[in-house]
């Protein structure tokens, strides 16, 4: 056994496969049923669960939970991007130096085991692989990049894989991931592996559109073909995904950093989404956090709950203790707004034209209930607390490495 972040974990008996399926709620899976046969047999005769995902519901938080164990109180990953008051920036938070806890993946390698990563985005790349002794790490947006150094393994797109890696914004390139994990599991008996999508889909197209549906019967291919490899397979998300547009299909979007001007208060506005792939969503999601003078709090958390849209505006304290987050990464108040609305900074800040013809998106409370979805039935006491529904998406290894029947 190995304990991590105060949980202990069985250790591996044979290959366990956790897989993020960013940005995928039930309703993909339920509108794409006939065309996923392996999914529904995981369903049928595994288990699966509703489980919540951290608060803000975006990638970087809900990855590093999943992969300690531990929310970001305890591992200090609250954003895809945040300011650094250190340095006085807003920086992208993809940097191993803002980790607080070792990972599950380090710390079982350190036991000798054999573990392999595939990311499809590479801004999760370096935090996955920090502390890894050995093993196999890297992104299929950069598989033409890699070096034995620094991911373990070469000529992915050759050896591996027999072809190039898709672009990031082809729905093929997280088929590219799974199907990697797949290819590296049949040439090597990995331990433990952990797969992670992106969310491009899911941004552009709704649940049942033949895009999504066809790009989730590709997915399904290499999930029957893991449980074929004799893998423990549980598959969960980052986070869900709504619409957020008006009537006209534009972005339905409030501007809180000029909402604030507008009534004299100066402020600075983190949108924790921010990240290099701004064609998914145009840095545009359901969760800020407001940086200003402490004189101005008030004033400042009156004003913004009166904006229709915003559908909490907590202080500092109030959404460290409801969400587990690291007090000393958010501002002094955090914003979540509706299903229907996302938070901007000014106009001027965001490019709407790569999200003018609709926009998808995520980060609050109403993308925070994801499934759970595991290959075997699980041992009565774990089948009876994933039944609950209180369970959460970071309790993945928990369920794969403890719980399985």
């Amino acid at each position: 056994m190995i304990t991590v972040n105060d949980r202990t974990y069985n250790l591996p008996q044979g290959p366990v496969v956790g897989i993020c399926m960013d940005g995928t709620s039930f309703d993909y899976y339920e509108a794409a049923k006939d065309l996923m046969p392996n999914l529904q047999r995981f369903i049928r005769e595994g288990s699966m669960g509703m489980v919540h995902s951290v608060v803000p519901s975006f990638t970087n938080p809900n990855n590093m939970a999943m992969v300690t164990g531990a929310p970001p109180s305890v591992n200090g990953i609250c954003g895809n991007y945040y300011y650094d008051k250190a340095l006085d920036a807003e920086v992208m938070m993809n940097d191993p130096r803002y980790l607080r806890a070792p990972s599950i993946l380090a710390s079982l390698s350190q036991q000798g085991k054999r573990i392999a990563v595939v990311t499809v985005k590479d801004k999760l790349r370096a935090m996955l692989a920090h502390g890894l002794a050995g093993g196999v790490c890297f992104s299929a947006e950069f598989a033409d990049r890699v070096t034995t150094e620094l991911n373990g393994i070469e000529n992915v797109e050759g050896t591996l894989m027999g072809r190039p890696q898709p672009g990031i914004y082809d729905p093929g390139i997280s088929v590219y991931c799974i199907e990697a994990g797949a290819r590296l599991l049949a040439r090597e008996p990995f331990d433990l592996m952990y797969l992670t999508t992106t969310d491009f889909v899911q941004h552009k197209y709704a649940p049942g559109h033949p895009e999504a549906n066809a790009f989730l019967a590709a997915i399904d291919q290499w999930l029957g073909e893991l449980d074929r490899l004799g893998a423990i397979v549980g598959v969960t998300a980052d986070h869900g995904m709504n619409d957020k547009t008006q009537a006209d299909g534009s972005p339905n979007v409030r501007y809180a950093e000029s909402i604030l001007a507008d009534h004299g208060i100066p402020s600075r506005v983190i949108l924790p989404i921010t990240d290099p792939y701004v064609v998914h969503h145009g840095a545009l999601g359901s969760y800020g956090t407001v940086y200003l003078a402490e004189d101005e709090v008030t004033r400042a958390r009156e004003i913004l709950s009166e904006v229709p849209g915003f559908e909490k505006v907590l202080s500092r304290d109030e959404a460290a203790a409801a969400f587990h987050l690291p007090p000393d990464r958010i501002g002094e108040l955090v914003i979540l707004s509706d299903r229907s609305t996302v938070i901007g900074r000014t106009a001027a800040w965001h490019d709407l034209s790569v999200v003018a013809e609709g926009l998808r998106s995520h980060g609050g409370l109403h993308e925070a209930v994801v499934p759970m979805i595991f290959n075997r039935p699980l041992a009565p006491a774990y089948a009876e607390r994933l039944a609950t529904g209180t369970s959460r998406n970071y309790d993945l290894f928990d369920y794969l490495l403890n719980g399985i029947a």
